[in-house]
Formats: C-alpha cells, structure tokens, sequence
C-alpha cells in the first residue's frame, strides 16, 4: 500500500513537473544566492543548499501539497543555514566581527561602498529580520510566501520587515 502511494506521489510530482532532479534545475542558483547572503561564503552556501535538497528528496513522500515544494526547500535551506550559524556561533564567540567575503579584485573593485555598507548593517539585524528582509528584497517573495519559509503568521512577517527596514535605516543613518 504504502509503495503504491510513493508511486502515485512520485508520479503526480513528475506530472506537475515537480520532481527533485527538476526543481534542483530550475532554483539551484537562487537557493545557493540566498544561502550566501545568509551564511556569508560560497563554499558553505553550496553545502547548505546540497543538504536542503538531500532533506527533500529523503522527505518527498511525506510531502502533501506538491506545489509548495519550492517553499520547502527554501524552509530547509533557512533551517540549514540556521544550523550552521550556530555551529559558527559556538566556535566563534570571541572571534573578529565579521566582514563579507571579497573573492578577487575585480570583484572588490565593483563592489561598491553602499554595498558593503548595506550587507555589513543586515548582518547585524537580529537573523529573524535579516532572514525577513533577504526573503523580501532578494528573494523577491511574498507575505504569506515568507510566512511559510519562516514558519509564521503573514502579519508577522509584514511587521518584522518593517522593523528590519527600521534597523537598518537607522544603522545606514548612524555610519554613514
């Protein structure tokens, strides 16, 4: 019976084009962008997301509503990142503030000032509001969208945006 249901689900997802294999396709690079802004280096962002889809493909069985399967990785992929700036907080207590990445010169070279200056002030944020307004700007998502990512209501998602909008102004007010 429960064979009989894998291959229903399997074939349903495949119907609606929503298989792992596919979906990794389609929102690798994206996933991979928002994982970097989160975890702050490449190498670690790639890890995240590998982890996030092995998390699905293990799962895709229990998953009820095919077409919120995009919302679950990005879940797993927030968790995952979650996961390893804990491990990094545990390790690094005492370390240095952290500064983002800079991967070669041309690549500091066209990084501009205000850039460096608006991802130093969002590492700041509280991670509630920093994951909020990344899911917001970067991700271009909706309310309710974040609100499902992050596993909270569509009103406090609007309201933790406004606050990490705050915060940040404030931050950009004061530096610069």
């Amino acid at each position: 019976m429960e064979a009989e249901l894998l291959t229903h689900q399997e074939a349903l997802m495949r119907q609606r084009g929503m298989d792992v294999a596919s979906l990794f396709a389609e929102h690798h690079v994206g996933l991979v962008r928002l994982a970097l802004i989160m975890v702050g280096d490449h190498a670690t962002a790639e890890d995240v997301v590998q982890n996030a889809f092995i998390r699905v493909h293990a799962g895709r069985a229990k998953l009820r509503d095919v077409d919120k399967a995009l919302a679950y990785v990005r879940s797993a992929v927030l968790n995952c990142c979650r996961s390893v700036l804990r491990k990094r907080a545990l390790t690094f207590r005492r370390a240095t503030p952290y500064e983002p990445p800079v991967w070669s010169a041309e690549s500091a070279a066209l990084v501009g000032e205000e850039r460096r200056e608006v991802l130093t002030a969002l590492q700041g944020l509280p991670r509630r509001q920093r994951e909020a307004l990344t899911l917001r700007y970067y991700c271009d998502l909706a309310d309710q969208e974040i609100a499902d990512c992050m596993g909270i209501g569509a009103s406090t998602a609007r309201s933790t945006i406004a606050r990490g909008l705050a915060a940040l102004a404030r931050t950009l007010g004061e530096s610069s």
